[in-house]
Order: C-alpha cells, then structure tokens, then sequence
C-alpha cells in the first residue's frame, strides 16, 4: 500500500512552456455554417484544448483562417433581431446595427467578434484572438503557411 502512495507522490504535472508549443495553420470554410457553433469550434482550436499539451495559463493554440464568412448561417430571428452596438466614447454616442447589416458591411467581424466572447477576457485571449484570420471570400493570403483544410 505505502508503494503506490510514493508511485503517485512521484508524479509530475506536465505544464507547456511558451518555446515548446507546435502551432498548425488550419483552414475552415464558412459556407453555411451556424455561427455559434462554429465559433465554439474556433474559439477552442485558438485556445488550444483540442491538443493533449492544453496549460491553461499558455497559449498552446493554433492560427485559423476562416474563407467564405459572408455565407455564414444565423438561425430563427437573429439577422433582424441581434443587434451589435458600439460607442464613441461620447455622450449619446452608442450606435447599433443589426446582424443582416453587419453581414452586408463586414462578414468577417460577424465571425470575429463571436469568437472574442468566447475566449478569456484577458491578455491571453488578446493574443488568442491576433491568431484568427477572417476572410469574406473564397480566396486567402496565408499559403506559403501550407494551411490544413479541417472539416467541421
């Protein structure tokens, strides 16, 4: 009985370090694809806790580029009823635009900004965030990364 308590004593936690992490270049096609759930995906993948290394305090995640976010899918009322506000700081200020408008103007702050809020509110997720690439078209400027295409 006492040798497995000092198996286990000698046990250590494997914690990732900054220099030991192998980042992948992955590619993921919007084309309808439900918001949420696709930014749950990447939000995980930027995180890194699809990968056996995951340290929650190190960013172990990987770079995503999204292609074709002007044909992502909101589902029920959401492109008429979510509204995205921002504010200038002033008195007043606050504007708001709803999610078809968005998608009309910018497709790729759709995706982005869904992403952001789920990732830690914090300088890590800054960083996290820096990893995400958004593109509206087909086309993207990554290839000399040799990105892998991920089904989801």
């Amino acid at each position: 009985m006492n040798e497995s308590r000092t198996e286990v004593s000698n046990m250590k936690t494997y914690s990732a370090k900054k220099e030991d992490v192998q980042r992948q270049w992955l590619v993921i096609d919007a084309s309808d694809q439900v918001l949420g759930r696709l930014a749950t995906r990447v939000a995980h993948i930027l995180r890194g806790k699809n990968k056996p290394v995951f340290t929650n305090h190190v960013d172990t995640g990987d770079y995503v580029i999204i292609v074709n976010a002007e044909k992502i899918r909101l589902t029920g009322n959401k492109l008429d009823a979510k509204v995205y506000y921002r504010h200038s700081g002033y008195p007043g200020g606050i504007k708001g635009v709803t999610a078809r408008e968005m998608l009309r103007r910018k497709p790729e702050q759709v995706i982005k900004t869904a992403v952001k809020g789920m990732l830690p509110k914090n300088r890590l997720g800054s960083s996290m965030i820096t990893k995400l690439k958004v593109y509206a078209g087909p086309d993207h400027p990554h290839v000399a990364q040799q990105p892998e295409k991920l089904e989801i």
